[in-house]
């Protein structure tokens, strides 16, 4: 068993299953994808840490892996089924789309930054994935070009409400991200139904704000 694996395993053991994540889809996703492919070589020996990993190069705007367990609760809550159509926003390096592929039957994943979204398939192609499609794009426009989507993950969070997210839902999809519109910032599942979009508060969580989907400055006099 080599080091990564037994850390992979760790993260598992120590942050996931203690999180209430139940669903075993879930955990043979994340035992399975390799987490220390999507970030910087320098930053490997961390990439198994209870935290967020910036993998922006030196002097951009960061961009992050966020916290495995935040990531999978989110997906727990999302209820993602193997016939899913899936839209994950913000992406960074791929690796929480590596992860969806393996719960969807079609991914399609955007990041604004366009090194990290090469990056991105040069990762996933290196793994084998392929049902993950890349985009470069800001995560507050998504994807309307492969919508509408049974599913929306956001990669990050909010300070804004993601409206133009919302119509890309299909009747019945879901869209989870942490929502940080108010304090405390908090994970949310929004549900799309004929009459009206619903949310329901999932756990108080923190994230970094998605590119775009930042709070937009009040004017001063």
């Amino acid at each position: 068993m080599s080091d990564f694996t037994a850390l992979r395993r760790t993260m598992v053991d120590c942050q996931v299953r203690p999180s209430d994540v139940t669903d075993l889809r879930i955990i043979d996703a994340m035992l399975a994808v390799p987490r220390e492919t999507f970030v910087p070589e320098n930053k490997r020996a961390i990439a198994y840490l209870d935290m967020d990993i910036d993998v922006a190069a030196k002097g951009q705007a960061k961009r992050c892996l966020i916290q495995p367990a935040v990531l999978a609760k989110m997906l727990q809550a999302a209820d993602i089924s193997e016939t899913d159509r899936v839209l994950v926003v913000g992406c960074a390096t791929g690796y929480s789309a590596a992860v969806v592929a393996r719960l969807a039957a079609e991914v399609f994943a955007t990041e604004p930054d366009s090194s990290l979204a090469a990056a991105a398939k040069a990762n996933l192609t290196a793994l084998g994935v392929s049902n993950v499609t890349v985009t470069t794009a800001v995560p507050v426009d998504g994807d309307r070009a492969h919508g509408p989507y049974d599913v929306i993950v956001m990669d990050g969070a909010t300070e804004l409400e993601p409206e133009a997210l919302y119509e890309q839902l299909k009747m019945g999809g879901r869209l989870v991200g942490v929502f940080a519109t108010r304090q405390p910032p908090r994970a949310t599942l929004i549900a799309r139904s004929p009459a009206d979009f619903g949310s329901r508060v999932l756990f108080d969580a923190s994230a970094p704000v998605l590119t775009g989907l930042e709070r937009r400055p009040a004017f001063v006099f």
